[in-house]
């Protein structure tokens, strides 16, 4: 009996420990709490794949929204001063929407090429189709000549 209860404790323990892991931050206003919730889900989880910081539990992304509070409430940064100091540290993966700039442009101008590239696929293949289509009257007078043989 003792040692079924200390596996159990011991399987829990961690679970119950991970469990009461909740940031707990105050805030001197409303305004700042609610700048506080809009900043975090802004920011990218920098160890995530597409998770913003306040839907993902890893240590990085706990340390993020500590910075953030601090930011926010502490030093009394503005959203942009916020975001800035985060994308200098962490650089532009950090944001969900990067600057256009030299490291970036590769990510702006692909999708839309890919995309311009497949219209123009497609329009030549359509054409294509087309060209090589056979009247719908040619194909009976050949089927009736066939049957006729």
């Amino acid at each position: 009996m003792g040692a079924a209860l200390a596996s159990i404790l011991l399987f829990w323990l961690p679970v119950a420990q991970a469990a009461s892991q909740i940031d707990v931050y105050h805030f001197e206003s409303g305004s700042q709490e609610d700048r506080y919730k809009a900043l975090i889900e802004e920011f990218r989880c920098p160890k995530c794949l597409n998770t913003n910081i306040a839907g993902s539990d890893a240590p990085i992304a706990q340390d993020l929204r500590r910075t953030v509070h601090r930011l926010v409430v502490i030093e009394e940064m503005t959203d942009q001063e916020v975001r800035d100091y985060l994308q200098e540290r962490y650089g532009d993966f950090v944001l969900y929407d990067p600057p256009f700039n030299a490291r970036t442009w590769l990510i702006w101008v692909v999708p839309s090429t890919v995309v311009a590239v497949g219209l123009i696929v497609l329009v030549l293949l359509q054409r294509r189709t087309r060209a090589l289509t056979v009247p719908a009257g040619d194909v009976r007078e050949r089927v009736a000549g066939i049957l006729d043989e």
